[in-house]
């Protein structure tokens, strides 16, 4: 081949501005992303990909902003199917006498399966391509995600009490390496120790999963700080806060996912900056249940790694991104007192490569580079919502909505095109949500 013949490559992307997210705070005019074997070739101006490359599938989204798939760094996918069971209540209340005992009547393989499958339709609609799972029957979630070619960490659950998934904690750690084992070098499908909070947790049961998570490289995810009553019980039972308590353990790491933290200490920010901590931010679910507000531009500002997750949808009641970004980025300024606080281009990298980084996923996803994953997302401008349009990284935080997400792709695969889902038959997923409604209001 000679050098100027074109590059065969799978699929040219055209766009009238991308948003590689890295570098931080830029965007690209009239650029071109190049896909062959499902992974990002380059980056470059549409003249020259058009010369470089030949491409057996050409897009062009002329009135369009390309953004890296949003990443969910929080959710419990299955519990789609409790959308808006159990309202206007505060967490325990909601947890203990709602949540839990409607999950014990149905809970299963069959519920995870449609659960998710209902979530992936929502999210690939709203431009996300990738989710951090936490929930039980990991086993039927991770298939459930691979089936449908969605990229996902799958949450290997502990807790203390016997649940419909294991009844012992021997057993939950069993099934948590059955799990991880069958999942080992999957291309889409990964694995993180999914403990459900300090609160439910033993001191013993943290201590293997340290041990664990160290020998097999993967995360901790954990909801941590959610409450002022879960850091005031853990004190009058221990004497510590539930974030030293984890210091001691020595999970207070850079394996460490800790999701919500509203209640946090100037010193406890400083510790997570200099242990290498990621905190996902969830300000809907922490709103909905008056659980309290995240730091978010503090955390930022100590060098934190933030992630945003939109958590289940019986607590939020969506799986929109877009929405949550821009509930983070406005929440962040009310809390900092400061109108200048979590600006726009740095919602949008936290619901992109922020949230990579903190499962593990940064070096696939999350960014716009050459060598990573094609997952990708185009979002339509020339709607009269985000009309007149000066500044895109603004518009797609303040203005744009998860309805105006018109193509997705996730491993260079189209999942999404002009709105309509590729692969997936939406009339029988909606049919099974309708069914799990009707079981479900029987109880």
């Amino acid at each position: 081949m000679s050098e100027t013949q074109p590059r065969p490559v799978d699929l040219l992307i055209e766009a009238r501005w991308v948003v590689p997210v890295e570098p931080h705070g830029v965007v690209l005019e009239d650029h071109a992303v190049a896909v062959d074997g499902g992974r990002i070739v380059a980056l470059l101006p549409v003249a020259a990909a058009r010369a470089a490359y030949a491409p057996r599938e050409a897009v062009h989204l002329a009135e369009h902003a390309l953004i890296p798939g949003l990443v969910n760094a929080h959710t419990h996918n299955p519990m789609t199917l409790l959308r808006g069971l159990a309202d206007d209540l505060p967490l325990m209340v909601w947890l203990q006498q709602h949540i839990w005992p409607a999950e014990a009547k149905v809970i299963g393989p069959e519920f995870v399966r449609d659960g998710v499958e209902l979530a992936v339709a929502e999210m690939l609609r709203g431009g996300t391509t990738c989710a951090n799972e936490n929930y039980f029957f990991p086993d039927a979630i991770g298939a459930t995600y691979r089936k449908l070619g969605f990229r996902a960490v799958v949450g290997l659950p502990v807790i203390e009490f016997p649940t419909a998934w294991a009844k012992s904690q021997d057993e939950y750690f069993e099934r948590a390496s059955e799990v991880h084992d069958s999942f080992r070098g999957d291309a889409l499908v990964s694995t993180a120790f999914a403990p459900h909070a300090p609160y439910t947790v033993s001191d013993e049961s943290f201590e293997r999963i340290r041990l664990l998570a160290d020998q097999l490289d993967i995360p901790v995810h954990l909801h941590l700080h959610e409450t002022t009553h879960e850091v005031e019980e853990e004190k009058q039972k221990s004497g510590l806060r539930p974030f030293q308590r984890l210091q001691k353990l020595g999970l207070v790491n850079d394996r460490l996912i800790a999701v919500h933290m509203t209640q946090l200490t100037d010193g406890e920010i400083a510790a997570c900056a200099e242990a290498g901590v990621s905190v996902v931010h969830c300000p809907e679910s922490n709103l909905k249940l008056a659980s309290g507000f995240c730091p978010a531009e503090k955390l930022r500002k100590a060098g934190v790694n933030l992630a945003i997750g939109t958590d289940g949808c019986a607590s939020n009641n969506d799986l929109d991104m877009f929405g949550e970004l821009r509930t983070a980025a406005l929440l962040a300024k009310a809390v900092a007192q400061d109108a200048a606080a979590f600006d726009a281009a740095s919602a949008l990298r936290a619901a992109t490569l922020g949230s990579a980084k903190a499962m593990g996923l940064d070096a696939q996803v999350g960014s716009i580079e050459a060598g990573k994953q094609a997952d990708l997302a185009a979002v339509r401008l020339s709607d009269l919502e985000t009309q007149p349009l000066f500044h895109v990284a603004s518009q797609l935080a303040y203005a744009a909505s998860r309805h105006q997400v018109s193509d997705v792709w996730i491993a260079g695969r189209r999942k999404l095109a002009a709105r309509e889902l590729v692969d997936m038959d939406i009339g029988a997923t909606l049919a099974r949500a309708r069914s799990w409604r009707e079981r479900i209001a029987m109880y």
